[in-house]
């Protein structure tokens, strides 16, 4: 008999490491459906108060679906677990779609956040959503992952392109926010001399009046509403509908054409659980994409009647200011670095202002 956590010659014992797998893929599970439902009550709510820019109320960013989230991506992470059978690929495939979703869900929550906090949440999701890539990558090198290579590269970009949306986004929302603030100011003084004009009306139809003017004044001076009408957040609901597709037909190419792969032989050390994990994640996937993609047809509804006779313009001149006003002001400040000689000094200065112009070119790229 050897020692504990060895056998009897001395080495490592790993016969049972891998017990403890379809109980860590349970815990998987529980965090995909927790997301899952705080996503499906965000679109609950927005169908039922007619908040059709489906704001935040419960799947915000923040630390805990920051959380929650990295949990549920525990498969695309996993390096060395072997996944030899269908569901076991899927699993990982739909584990990357779920990041996808999880961001467009939450940008309209980047209206409520003070500029320290929305920086945070923005560099921990990137640290997070880099993590991923990089070790799907290294999947799809190694072998881990052996099928589906153009769904997992086409849901890497997709991830890419909405990470670099809600980068687009942040770094508009401070000076918005800034502008509601006036424009909250400016309504309410016009509603207050309104109100105290109309002394002469009775008093239901004045408290009637009221009521409406103080109603619209919330209603569009919300952080949320503002943040949920943002040509990057409407985008957002695209990219989310495209991954959604992507997955839907992975799953259904799988089941229905199965002549099409060559999947191994053998067991997950996941076992049951993957299967758990792909319809939870898949549930979720479809569930969340409700909200971003219902905001994005809502939006070409609105910008693109049936019968219209007005061209927009389209082009970087048309890209409001707010977009790259910080961009601007970082341009505009001097760097506090003490670099001796005055050409070393040009030389950064010039690097800075030429990086920040690319920076200013990407924002307007992203929003036009």
């Amino acid at each position: 008999m050897g020692r504990l956590g060895c056998t009897v010659s001395g080495t490592v014992d790993d016969s049972r490491f891998s017990e403890p797998m379809p109980w860590i893929g349970l815990y998987v599970v529980a965090a995909s459906a927790a997301c899952a439902i705080a996503m499906a009550l965000d679109a609950f709510h927005g169908f039922r108060y007619r908040k059709f820019w489906f704001p935040c109320k419960f799947f915000a960013l923040n630390a805990t679906t920051l959380t929650l989230i990295g949990v549920a991506v525990k498969l695309s992470v996993d390096l060395n677990t072997s996944m030899p059978r269908p569901q076991d690929q899927l699993a990982k495939l739909s584990s990357t779609t779920f990041i996808c979703t999880a961001i467009g869900n939450s940008m309209p929550s980047l209206g409520t956040m003070e500029t320290k906090e929305l920086m945070m949440n923005v560099v921990a999701l990137g640290i997070l959503v880099v993590t991923v890539i990089v070790n799907v990558c290294i999947q799809l090198g190694t072998g881990v992952i052996y099928v589906f290579w153009i769904e997992h590269a086409v849901i890497m970009f997709l991830m890419l392109v909405l990470f670099a949306i809600l980068i687009s986004s942040s770094l508009a929302i401070p000076v918005t926010k800034s502008y509601l603030d006036l424009k909250y100011n400016k309504k309410f003084k016009v509603a207050e001399k309104e109100c105290s004009n109309s002394c002469n009306t009775s008093i239901t139809r004045k408290l009637r009046n009221d009521l409406m003017r103080y109603w619209m004044m919330a209603h569009t001076c919300n952080p949320q509403f503002v943040t949920g009408r943002l040509a990057t957040c409407i985008a957002s609901g695209a990219f989310c509908l495209l991954g959604a597709m992507v997955l839907a037909e992975a799953i259904l190419r799988s089941y229905l054409m199965p002549w099409c792969f060559t999947f191994c032989n053998g067991e997950s050390d996941y076992r049951w659980s993957t299967t758990l994990i792909l319809v939870t994640q898949s549930v979720a996937v479809g569930g969340g994409t409700i909200g971003p993609a219902l905001r994005w047809f809502i939006a070409i509804k609105f910008m693109c009647p049936k019968k219209t006779k007005k061209s927009y313009k389209i082009g970087f001149s048309s890209v409001e200011k707010y977009w790259v006003q910080i961009l601007r002001q970082l341009k505009d400040c001097p760097l506090n670095l003490r670099i001796s000689g005055r050409h070393g000094r040009k030389l950064v200065h010039n690097a800075k202002n030429k990086a920040l112009d690319l920076c200013i070119l990407i924002q307007k790229a992203m929003v036009v």
